[in-house]
């Protein structure tokens, strides 16, 4: 029965591409498929945001303003804890890290999103984030919106690069759909997802923001996402206050980047125990979270807060549901020290096993930053100027996300959408700019580039570096080398030439370890005396190989190692260190042009 559904099935979507291929292009195609990406990943980020202030409203609503929870010490462990048994029973497949698992798959899996990534990080995301997980839901909606865009795409069997459009259309869309930010989704796929795209690739990415958004407007409403009033015009004497905040979230950026990366290989020597991980995790983000209640779950409440407050007497109001409520001479302190643990909460909750991305944490960063940085200023007056702390805030959240992700245009045009604050247009881009500048002169690649930087697995707008990412070493390996044993004589080994199409011969031996080479060219002047047949032996013949290969090497690697030897052929062990094959240059050259080829084409 099974078996008659699927025939039915294949002749349907059959007939309908038969039917497509004479009505309508493929471009019109595309575009038409795009639309629908956006309504769909549009619809996954207000299902995510609903179930996330759904769960928070519950547990939290009743909370004592005037002092500690006990509550906070519980929640955030029952999260994590609920998010593990989904993931490890349920989906049963590694979600974290949404927008590297993109990265790996478009440039590693022709990008190929597995179908659970449709729905699984909505719901482990919104369980982590709603009991009080330190993350945000921006990376897992994004990973949902590039699976939607794959998923969609195979089920139509669209070819790889038209895959690879639809994975951004799906993240382009699901940044649109959960900030209301077109412009913001279309510059991130760009930016951080860096996709060589050419213009007429743009026109799906765009239609995907536009039909995302306007899906959030109907839905929500078409303010900003944060409240935000100019209340004083940007001078441009401050500028140089601008400039020395684009360095401290610079600053903080790197902070946080390497504060993360040391967190996550603390809680990787634990992989095989995942009670061990949700003890440690759950223990540290719940004692976080008690200290600063405003630690808990994605902190928009305290953007909000910091964007929008007039008086200390409303700042101080940060402090609320913790010890420190009362003790209004220690807010400076208190944002500081939320600054110095957000990095640990946001680690434990996905250490820990919970599911969330570093977006809202950038965020909330950055305005605890700007803010920070404004209040000293106004308080020593330095440069004898008045700072607005809410404007400071406000760029604060576009330095951190700059610095953070690599992203400078993604930090300019999202806060700038965020809170429709356009007339602060120019510092934004200051602050943007000296962020990503200085942390630029300490980490190469963003939080979520590393991990596949150090592997050699990072797609990149370098067109050459980006062709061979694509490139696998086994689809250029060549396997119709005549293999020879050492024992052999050369009568035995002229015998094997005569049968061969190459002139080179590796030598294994009986576990299928390559141990030497033979060149014809080297035994040409004895190959043809018979005398000396039975008088020399192939491990007297063979030379050493020049260096070998591995499978597992990337593109990149191989190359550098034709560069390093001069050698026109290397061997190829496989996984085991056994004999597998050899790469030539011709064939990599030959198999560079095609990918470059399909790579480029519009």
């Amino acid at each position: 029965m099974r078996h008659k559904k699927k025939t039915e099935k294949a002749t349907l979507l059959q007939r309908f591409s038969v039917w497509r291929e004479a009505h309508v292009s493929e471009k019109q195609y595309i575009l038409c498929i795009s639309f629908l990406v956006g309504i769909f990943t549009a619809t996954a980020a207000l299902i995510l945001k609903e179930l996330i202030h759904l769960i928070q409203g519950l547990l939290t609503s009743r909370f004592d303003e005037t002092g500690a929870n006990g509550l906070y010490l519980l929640y955030p462990v029952v999260g994590i804890f609920l998010t593990m048994l989904f993931i490890r029973y349920v989906v049963r497949d590694d979600i974290s890290h949404g927008v590297t698992k993109i990265l790996h798959a478009i440039s590693q899996k022709k990008a190929r999103i597995k179908r659970h990534n449709m729905y699984s990080s909505v719901v482990a995301s919104a369980i982590t984030i709603g009991f009080g997980g330190s993350v945000g839901a921006e990376a897992p909606i994004v990973l949902t919106g590039s699976a939607i865009g794959s998923n969609i795409g195979q089920a139509l069997k669209i070819d790889y690069r038209k895959l690879m459009l639809l994975v951004g259309c799906g993240a382009a869309g699901a940044i649109a759909g959960i900030f209301k930010a077109p412009i913001t989704g279309l510059v991130f796929t760009l930016e951080v997802l860096m996709m060589d795209l050419t213009m007429a690739s743009l026109l799906p990415l765009m239609i995907s923001c536009m039909t995302a958004a306007t899906m959030s407007y109907i839905f929500t409403g078409t303010e900003a996402m944060f409240e935000f009033q100019l209340d004083r015009p940007f001078a441009m004497e401050r500028i140089p206050h601008v400039i020395i905040l684009g360095i401290i979230c610079g600053l903080v950026s790197l902070y946080f980047t390497r504060a993360m990366n040391l967190c996550e290989g603390m809680f990787r020597r634990f992989a095989d125990k995942p009670y061990v991980k949700l003890l440690i995790g759950g223990s540290m983000l719940s004692l976080l979270i008690f200290l600063f209640p405003p630690l808990y779950g994605e902190g928009y409440d305290t953007i909000h807060l910091l964007l929008n407050g007039t008086s200390t007497e409303e700042w101080n109001t940060v402090m609320n549901h913790s010890l420190f409520y009362g003790f209004n001479n220690v807010l400076l302190i208190y944002l500081a020290l939320i600054v110095i643990f957000k990095v640990f909460a946001s680690s434990a909750t996905n250490g820990g096993g919970g599911c969330g991305g570093i977006f809202a944490p950038s965020l909330f960063l950055g305005c605890i930053t700007g803010f920070i940085w404004a209040r000293i200023s106004n308080m020593f007056s330095l440069g004898g100027i008045t700072l607005t702390e809410k404007n400071f805030a406000l760029l604060g959240m576009a330095g951190l996300m700059s610095g953070v992700m690599h992203a400078p245009l993604t930090g300019i045009f999202l806060i700038a959408e965020l809170t429709g604050g356009y007339d602060l247009f120019l510092p934004l881009m200051i602050t943007s700019v000296s962020a990503y500048l200085t942390i630029m002169a300490f980490e190469p690649h963003s939080i979520y580039a590393a991990r596949l930087a150090r592997k050699g697995e990072l797609l990149t707008h370098h067109k050459d570096k980006s062709v061979l990412t694509l490139m696998r070493v086994e689809s250029v390996v060549e396997k119709d080398f005549q293999t020879i044993r050492p024992d052999m004589d050369l009568g035995q080994l002229v015998n094997a030439i005569s049968k061969a199409k190459r002139n080179l011969f590796p030598v294994v031996n009986d576990g299928g370890v390559l141990l030497g080479i033979v060149h014809m060219d080297d035994i040409r002047n004895i190959m043809f005396r018979q005398e000396l047949y039975h008088r020399f032996k192939v491990d007297k013949l063979m030379i050493s190989a020049p260096c070998r290969l591995s499978v597992n090497d990337p593109m990149e690697v191989v190359m550098k190692k034709f560069d390093e030897t001069d050698a026109w052929n290397l061997p190829v062990d496989d996984a085991d260190g056994k004999y597998l094959g050899f790469v030539s240059k011709s064939k990599v050259f030959d198999t560079y042009r095609q990918v470059l080829v399909d790579f480029s084409e519009d």
